[in-house]
């Protein structure tokens, strides 16, 4: 059976920081009014799947269509069996990336065990290279920790790994309508700590999100989110990026906000998403959920992947885009950047 399937795995949906342009929405508004519409996120972690369902469901994973496992949250390495799972995951030939805030890899046993699985990728989140504006956009709860911290993870994952190939190391960057210049900052960043792959991601709010106004970019921010995406891909960083394609993926995002058009789209097809519930959905956009109908609607609960995956449809046009969509491409295109080529 050919392995073409990658999944984007919520595993669990807790998490220390409390970013408020989060996808997960954040626990105080959820505290009041708990979320109970059809593929809304919460950190609020009530119907996040026991530990036994998930290895289940992952121990069906050899002989199946899916290759590689992209292990997001909330933070999933706050979550004592995530490596546990992982560990099952790697056992079953599939390659993972996990994708983490950071702050579990100042925990010397955490990247001692990751480096010690051979996790194929961690990527880490930071959204300015400026620490103050990091740990204003990307508040702790606690406020015990920030980038000083994040920084501190990097630099501890990529000593543990030495001159081993894995795991490869990665920023990505949320691109927020006041701070174009962060597409560029951040990859110097990047590019001065010694990671080897650099992603930003336009940010994705929905039109009535309380920060819409402030952060979604608009038509008239295109210009320059574009200058900084052209001195991106023009200096020599040594950074593996997404492909070239990728930059007009992202301007193309930016110019609207209604539902348009997604040729090639691989949701359905090549890419999988999957909540902490263990729902699973042809792609995270909010569109193309609320347009799944109830006899269409899966779960990893029970399943066996071996079968969940084995009918699929070829790649298709979607007419449900959402800046969701734009995000996808750089997962498609992760087996390029892992294998540490520079995209000038």
């Amino acid at each position: 059976m050919s392995r073409d399937v990658t999944l984007l795995w919520g595993l669990r949906s807790p998490c220390a920081f409390a970013c408020p342009h989060c996808y997960f929405g954040t626990i105080d508004e959820h505290k009041a009014a708990p979320p109970n519409q059809i593929g809304v996120l919460s950190h609020l972690s009530r119907t996040d799947l026991p530990a036994q369902a998930i290895e289940d469901f992952v121990r069906t994973l050899p002989d199946s269509p899916v290759e590689r496992v992209v292990i997001a949250g909330g933070e999933p390495l706050d979550w004592p069996g995530a490596l546990e799972v992982i560990a099952l995951i790697k056992q079953a030939g599939c390659q993972v990336v996990i994708a983490t805030n950071g702050i579990p890899l100042t925990r010397p046993h955490v990247v001692e065990r990751l480096v010690g699985l051979g996790v194929d990728g961690v990527s880490v989140s930071l959204d300015s290279a400026d620490a103050s504006t990091n740990d204003r956009l990307r508040p702790s709860r606690s406020g015990r920790f920030g980038y000083d911290q994040v920084l501190e993870g990097i630099e501890a994952l990529l000593r543990a790994r030495g001159t081993g190939p894995v795991p490869r190391v990665g920023i990505y960057t949320v691109v927020m309508r006041p701070r174009p210049q962060e597409i560029t900052g951040m990859a110097r960043l990047a590019a001065d700590l010694g990671v080897d792959y650099y992603v930003p991601q336009p940010i994705s709010l929905a039109p009535g999100h309380a920060l819409f106004e402030e952060l979604a970019h608009r038509p008239e921010d295109v210009a320059a989110v574009a200058d900084e995406l052209d001195r991106l891909y023009a200096e020599p960083a040594g950074l593996a990026l997404p492909d070239t394609s990728y930059a007009r993926r992202f301007v193309e995002a930016i110019s609207t906000h209604d539902s348009g058009h997604v040729p090639g789209c691989f949701g359905g097809a090549r890419l999988f998403f999957i909540q902490p519930d263990g729902s699973v959905w042809d792609c995270p956009s909010d569109r193309r959920i609320a347009a799944t109908p109830p006899e269409a609607r899966r779960t990893i609960r029970g399943a066996d992947a071996r079968t969940l995956f084995a009918d699929r449809p070829a790649c298709t046009d979607c007419d449900l885009f959402s800046r969701d969509c734009v995000n996808m491409w750089p997962l498609m295109d992760l087996p390029r950047m892992l294998n540490g080529e520079a995209t000038q």
